[in-house]
């Protein structure tokens, strides 16, 4: 059996430190097609993303994925990251936090769950149910 990675639960670890110490955290993103970001804010295949309360609106922190909503030039995005493509998290005024090597896909399924904010596509519909 395979153990569990320790990565996400360091990523909420440094994300609580930061909020507790009144700093800013920010993760670094090594994007890739499993990623959904906007992409005219990526630089070099990256992008940093703050995660702040204040920046994000329905953040989730868990093992496999980061999601929330967030405002890019006054456009909300879904954001969603799998927690394998986080490069970094750091406080963005001094730049203390961890570095991780972002791991490629897994043959896990690649898309957030489908009751994530995030995998809404399109106009809303109704269905009937009998």
């Amino acid at each position: 059996m395979a153990g569990l990675s320790t990565k996400p639960y360091l990523i909420r670890a440094l994300y609580e430190w930061c909020v507790d110490s009144g700093y800013t955290p920010q993760i670094v993103v090594e994007v890739d097609a499993h990623t959904r970001v906007p992409p005219g804010f990526v630089k070099d295949g990256q992008i940093v993303l703050n995660i702040s309360a204040g920046a994000t609106r329905d953040l989730k922190l868990d093992n496999d994925w980061i999601q929330f909503s967030a405002r890019f030039n006054g456009v909300s995005h879904e954001i969603a990251v799998p927690v394998g493509r986080v490069a970094a998290i750091f406080a963005r005024e001094n730049g203390q936090g961890l570095h991780f090597e972002p791991e490629d896909a897994s043959p896990e399924p690649t898309q957030p769950p489908p009751d994530s904010p995030a995998s809404a596509k399109g106009r809303p519909t109704l269905k009937v149910v009998k």
